[in-house]
C-alpha cells in the first residue's frame, strides 16, 4: 500500500469515500495536512493518491459497526489515530463506535443517533421548543390515516432513518396516503437499518435551504447555505442547489439563533452537520439534521464560492483542532442533476456534447452503458445519469451555464 507518508501530520481514520465524482474534493484537501487511513469496502482505487493505507471491510452488512471497529482498532495498533470522520450517512453511526471505542472526539453514538433517527430528532426539539412541523410516529395505515386527519392534509410522510429526501412524499388526501405509506415505509439504502414505522409530519410551505456547519465544543459555526431546487412532485427530489457567498441567511439572527438552538437540543457537540429549513411564513422550521457533511456536491459549491475547505475543516474538527473557516472569496456556485425520462432506461452513452459557457466549471456523467435507471420516484438519487457546476460572480450566469449544460447533454439509450 503506497501513497502519501509523513511523521508530521496527525493520523486521520476516514471511513467511506463516495462516488469519486462527488467526493474526491474532500480527500484533497485533507491529504496534504493528515496522514490518512481508509476503511473501505473494497481496494483503494483512486484513493491511493491522498491515503497512506487502507483497510477492507464488508460495506453491505455493517450496520452495528462490528467489523469496523475490529479494523479501527487493528490500524490504530500499528499507530493512534487523531481522529475518525466519515461523509456517508449510511455509516456516520458506526463512525461515531468506532471514535468511542478509540477514545476520540465525537465518540458519542448516542449525539449522532438523534439526528440520524428523525423520531428522536423530532422528540429532542420539541421538547427544546424549536420551531419544526407537527411530527407523529405511526407503525400502520390505519394510525397515519387518523394523524393525518388530526393535522389536515397535506402532509407529509418520511422513513424515520433515511436521507436526501429518499422515501419521502407529499399526500393531499386518505387516498394517496394508503397509496404511497408503502413507499415511505419500505424506502432504504445498502449498509442502512431501516424500521417498519413512517413519520407523517405537517406540510411546511416555502423555500428550503440547508446550512453546513462544523460543531466544537458546542459551539455551531455555518460554512455556506444552500438553497435547494425541488422538483418532481409529490416526491422532493433535490435536482439542484445554489451557494452565494454572499447570502444574507449568513447573517440572520432569526435563523443563526434556531441553528444554534437546534444543536443545543440535540446535545450535538462535535462535528459536522447539514440542517435543512424551511423558510415558512411564520419563521424557519427545522426540517432535519443530518450527522456530517452535504452531499448532492453542496460542499464542493461551497468552497467554489467562498475558499473554505469543507474538507479540512471536517477533519479538523474530527481532530478536536480548531479549524480554518475564514471565507477568501465571494462567488456563487450551482449545481444541477439531470434524468432520463422514462423508467427502466438502458443507457447505451451519456455525453455532454458542446457546453463552453464561461461560468461552466464542470460536467460529470454519473452511469455506465448498459446501466438501467428511472426518473423519479424508481431513480431517485441513484437514477441521476449527470450533473453540471457552474461558478461565476452572479446566480443569473451560474443558471445560463447550466442551462447550456442541460441543452448539450445527449442520453443514448438502448
Amino acid at each position: 500500500m503506497s501513497g502519501i507518508s509523513g511523521p508530521d501530520r496527525p493520523r486521520l481514520l476516514v471511513i467511506g469515500t463516495g462516488l469519486r465524482r462527488y467526493r474526491e474534493y474532500l480527500l484533497a484537501s485533507i491529504a496534504p495536512h493528515y496522514r490518512v487511513h481508509l476503511i473501505i469496502g473494497h481496494e483503494a482505487d483512486w484513493e491511493r493518491d491522498y491515503v497512506e493505507g487502507w483497510s477492507v471491510v464488508d460495506f453491505s452488512d455493517t450496520i452495528d459497526g462490528e467489523e469496523m471497529i475490529l479494523a479501527a482498532k487493528q490500524a490504530a495498533a500499528q499507530e493512534s489515530f487523531r481522529g475518525v470522520l466519515t461523509w456517508d450517512e449510511a455509516r456516520v453511526l458506526q463512525a461515531a463506535k468506532v471514535a468511542q471505542t478509540l477514545q476520540l472526539p465525537g465518540g458519542d453514538p448516542d449525539m449522532v443517533l438523534r439526528c440520524r433517527d428523525k423520531y428522536l430528532t423530532r422528540t429532542a426539539l420539541a421538547a427544546a421548543g424549536v420551531p419544526q412541523p407537527r411530527s407523529v410516529m405511526v407503525s400502520s395505515l390505519a394510525e397515519a390515516l387518523s394523524v393525518a386527519a388530526d393535522i389536515g392534509y397535506p402532509v407529509v410522510l418520511k422513513p424515520r432513518a433515511m436521507a436526501a429526501s429518499l422515501g419521502v412524499v407529499r399526500v393531499d388526501d386518505p387516498d394517496e396516503l394508503a397509496t404511497y405509506f408503502g413507499f415511505a415505509r419500505d424506502t432504504t439504502v445498502p449498509g442502512a437499518w431501516r424500521y417498519d414505522l413512517v413519520l407523517v409530519e405537517e406540510y411546511l410551505t416555502g423555500e428550503e435551504i440547508s446550512v453546513d456547519a462544523a460543531v466544537r465544543h458546542g459551539r455551531t459555526l455555518p460554512l455556506f447555505l444552500a438553497r435547494k431546487q425541488v422538483d418532481y412532485p409529490p416526491y422532493f427530489e433535490e435536482v439542484g442547489h445554489v451557494v452565494d457567498a454572499a447570502d444574507p441567511l449568513l447573517t440572520d439572527g432569526q435563523l443563526l439563533r434556531i441553528l444554534q438552538q437546534t444543536h443545543d437540543a440535540l446535545a450535538f457537540t462535535d462535528g459536522m452537520t447539514h440542517t435543512e429549513f424551511k423558510l415558512t411564513p411564520d419563521g424557519p422550521k427545522v426540517v432535519e439534521v443530518n450527522a456530517r457533511l452535504g452531499g448532492d456536491m453542496i460542499p464542493y459549491l461551497g468552497q467554489c464560492a467562498t475558499g473554505i475547505e469543507p474538507g479540512a475543516v471536517a477533519a479538523a474538527i474530527s481532530c478536536d483542532i480548531a479549524p480554518e473557516i475564514s471565507a477568501s472569496r465571494c462567488r456563487i456556485g450551482a449545481v444541477r442533476f439531470f434524468y432520463v425520462a422514462e423508467p427502466d432506461t438502458t443507457i447505451e452513452r451519456v455525453s455532454f456534447s458542446a457546453a463552453a459557457h464561461p461560468a461552466l466549471d464542470s460536467t460529470a456523467v454519473l452511469v455506465e452503458p448498459g446501466d438501467v435507471v428511472s426518473p423519479p420516484p424508481g431513480g431517485t438519487t441513484f437514477g441521476r445519469v449527470g450533473y453540471a457546476t457552474a461558478v461565476a460572480d452572479s446566480a443569473a450566469d451560474c443558471q445560463a451555464a447550466l442551462d447550456e449544460a442541460e441543452r448539450s447533454l445527449v442520453i443514448q439509450s438502448r
